[in-house]
């Protein structure tokens, strides 16, 4: 069997998040931290569009297993000092901050979470290894702490021009480009089509 190592480690971690999400969300065989409304794809609750999402999440991982087991062999590099410094420094400082805001009496748990990976994701792109990985998923963690006061459009420019940043060889005009394209897709998919009520543009000017 010619087994992938990377791919095996890397649907494996997709699996992971993907049932720490459902059950963050309440979604994953019924039990979890919080109860969110489901709702229907044409009219859907504040949990719908996560659980969709952590779903697909699995059922990627899932493949990029199965595929992992016949698709090798590629071993895993070779970790440096500042690959661990960064990754347990990272943990330490989302796991503080997680727990410092919720002594502050936040009662959105999502900003907690959200600013917490936000920090650690940042400490993580340190280092040149964890970088795209760290960048990527920093703007998704921007673009949900930036969705509700900032609005659809502005969240995707931001996603974007953080993301762009995890490859140093980035196009700007590529970059530009696909945002463009996903603000038009996004506003037509869940603004005009779906009537999600999320604020398309700044709700604090």
């Amino acid at each position: 069997m010619k087994i992938n190592a990377k791919d095996l480690w890397a649907g494996g971690l997709l699996v992971f998040l993907a049932v720490i999400g459902l059950y963050i969300n309440g979604g994953f065989l019924g039990i979890g931290l919080e109860q969110h409304t489901l709702g229907t794809a044409r009219r859907m609750g504040p949990g719908y569009m996560p659980m969709l999402v952590f779903w697909l999440l699995m059922g990627l991982g899932i493949l990029v297993l199965v595929l992992a087991l016949n698709s090798g062999p590629d071993e895993l590099g070779t970790w440096q000092k500042l690959d661990f410094a960064t990754l347990a420094a990272a943990v330490a400082a989302g796991v503080v901050i997680w727990q410092v805001m919720d002594r502050m009496g936040y009662s959105n748990n999502y900003i907690q979470v959200g600013f917490a990976c936000l920090v650690g994701l940042l400490i993580l792109a340190v280092s040149p290894a964890w970088r795209p990985l760290g960048m990527t998923l920093a703007s998704f963690a921007v673009f949900g702490l930036a969705l509700e006061p900032l609005g659809l459009i502005v969240s995707i420019i931001l996603l974007c021009g953080i993301a762009s940043v995890a490859d140093r060889e980035h196009r700007p005009l590529g970059v530009a480009a696909m945002t463009l394209f996903l603000c038009v897709l996004c506003w037509f998919v869940f603004i005009k089509e779906l009537d999600i009520r999320v604020p398309l543009w700044p709700t604090i000017i």
